[in-house]
């Protein structure tokens, strides 16, 4: 097993695979942003006794105000915007990574932790002090593509062991909390339907077919044993292409379920950046790059041809 790890962590990558995972994951912080800003601004404007600093802020006597907030995140989205394009990355990258950092923590410090934003703030961390900019950025001097190199792998693979480790304890987390009783289902159909009653009873949005579901207590222990199978054998992606795509299915496959019974979003996770890391998403932009010849060779074409006369 020391064998595969060294050989997986020295594993050569092509720059355009990283500068896509940048790409995806600073568009993806765009829309985060967006989003995410109405709650910053919400929280920020709560009681003073609500406030309990974690992280990187505990030693704040205060929150910051909502007009401070406000600011920072105007900020964020410029960064993020810059950050995704590759512009000056060397010093947009950190600032966007801590200015990210402080946001996502203020606003976890109201007395709920949200850590489905933990692995976006991890990974744009590791992006930015990595060469993601070596391909596809904005102001940046077109240059021959750089061949593979561990220089450009060993962000993906830190990024890569982030999710792992991230799933791993969740899953040791389930069997901590919910002992073998959650292997039996018990603990996940009583969690449904305590999550969906919760929130019926508050007004919220909750999920029909979870609720629905909760009557049949058969079909819980193995949906219970497959969410443990894939948070602990998360690992498993060190082994291989072939183990990594099946292991994205199936956690891809595991966040569709949650949403689906506990109307829970895994945003990051279902929009399939969470894995890029693990992927040779390069194609992606390999096959934008043919569409736009194929389009310039056939709008060339067209000029081209004589007119009628």
């Amino acid at each position: 097993m020391t064998s595969v790890c060294r050989r997986w962590l020295s594993e050569e990558a092509p720059a355009r695979r990283l500068a896509v995972v940048r790409i995806l994951v600073g568009a993806y912080a765009v829309v985060f942003i967006i989003l995410r800003s109405f709650h910053w601004l919400d929280t920020a404007r709560l009681p003073l006794r609500r406030f309990q600093p974690v992280g990187v802020l505990a030693w704040l006597d205060a929150p910051l105000s909502a007009g401070l907030v406000g600011a920072l995140a105007v900020i964020a989205f410029a960064l993020a915007v810059a950050f995704a394009m590759g512009w000056r990355f060397a010093i947009v990258a950190p600032a966007f990574a801590l200015l990210l950092l402080v946001l996502t923590t203020h606003g976890n410090s109201w007395g709920q932790v949200l850590h489905t934003e933990n692995l976006l703030v991890l990974h744009v961390i590791i992006l930015a002090f990595s060469p993601a900019d070596h391909a596809y950025a904005v102001g940046r001097a077109t240059r021959a593509d750089p061949a593979p190199s561990h220089d450009y792998g060993w962000a993906l693979r830190v990024m890569t062991l982030v999710v792992v480790v991230a799933y791993v304890i969740a899953g040791l987390a389930k069997l901590r909390n919910g002992g073998m009783e959650w292997l039996t289902g018990d603990v996940l159909r009583n969690q449904v339907a305590h999550d969906n009653l919760l929130k019926i009873q508050l007004g919220d949005f909750h999920s029909p077919v979870g609720a629905w579901l909760v009557q049949f207590g058969w079909l819980f222990p193995p949906m219970a044993i497959a969410s443990v199978l894939v948070e602990l054998g998360a690992p498993v992606v060190l082994l291989g292409r072939r183990w990594r795509t099946a292991w994205v299915s199936a956690a891809w496959a595991f966040h569709v379920g949650v949403l689906a019974i506990m109307a829970i979003l895994f945003s990051y996770q279902l929009a399939g950046v969470a894995f890029a890391c693990m992927l040779p998403v390069e194609r992606l932009a390999d096959r934008v790059t043919a569409w736009r010849s194929r389009a310039s060779t056939s709008s060339a074409r067209t000029a081209r041809r004589p007119g009628p006369g």
